[in-house]
């Protein structure tokens, strides 16, 4: 086959062989932030009517311990908001999936051959289906809710909870480990924040105790909605290529000058 960048200028090759750096990675993370957040705003909107004796949660969601009835009934009075919850946090499933693509890609290009990125990359395409499933089942309790027995009601949504809550959270959590890990060890952001990634991913993996400790479902929205907005961050600050990194990764280290002579 024919080099096509032989055949071109000197200025236009490099152009041509330069890889693309792919959609911004902030935008992604912060587009499925705000799908995210009008999804939980619509949630508690209806929330108050989610009552039952002896029934307490925190969450405006029911929970899986609330009654087959208060379930059924929850969906069977709020099917449009179900839908449209459904249709808003499976929209926050879809940019979630390409920021983890882009920020796998990112790292290689940095060349971290590591398997952070890997993690990583996996961690956020569980995420995305996870959420992209829970989503679904909500949209179809939301459109059959009212018809369907109470209890199949019940059994949906508990597994819609179990996807869209701890295998989104530990999904996530992965995600931001993969990132967070070489961005420490390589200062390629602040260590801060870096940290902060670390505290997270670890929240996140803990949060698959919800399915034993009911109380540990207080960590679900913290990891989806502070790792969100940490996502959004870091891809705002991670370098795009390895020319960017030595002036983060060592800031405080003069470097040699023209004649090779040290500072």
């Amino acid at each position: 086959m024919t080099d096509l960048s032989a055949s071109l200028p000197s200025r236009e090759a490099p152009r041509l062989r330069r890889r693309p750096d792919g959609p911004n990675a902030g935008i992604l993370a912060v587009v499925a932030l705000c799908l995210s957040v009008a999804a939980a705003l619509l949630l508690m909107v209806i929330s108050p009517t989610v009552s039952s004796p002896g029934v307490v949660s925190a969450a405006p969601y029911p929970p899986p311990s609330a009654p087959s009835d208060v379930v059924g009934r929850f969906f069977g009075d709020h099917a449009f908001s179900a839908t449209l919850i459904g249709f808003l946090a499976f929209g926050a499933s879809v940019p979630l999936a390409i920021y983890a693509a882009t920020l796998y890609s990112r790292l290689l290009r940095l060349g971290i051959r590591v398997p952070g990125p890997s993690i990583g990359f996996a961690g956020g395409i569980v995420a995305s289906i996870a959420l992209a499933v829970s989503a679904l089942l909500v949209w179809a309790l939301g459109a059959t809710g009212a018809e369907a027995p109470a209890a199949v009601v019940h059994l949906v949504a508990v597994v819609a909870f179990a996807l869209g809550g701890v295998g989104f959270a530990t999904g996530l959590g992965l995600l931001i480990a993969g990132i967070a890990v070489p961005a420490l060890i390589l200062r390629l952001t602040p260590r801060w924040l870096a940290w902060a990634g670390l505290v997270l991913a670890a929240l996140g993996e803990l949060s698959f105790f919800t399915l034993l400790v009911p109380g540990a479902a207080y960590l679900l929205p913290v990891v989806r909605f502070a790792g969100l907005g940490w996502l959004a961050v870091v891809g705002f600050l991670l370098p795009q290529n390895r020319h960017d990194v030595p002036n983060r990764a060592e800031p405080n280290r003069t470097r040699p000058n023209q004649t090779g002579q040290g500072s």
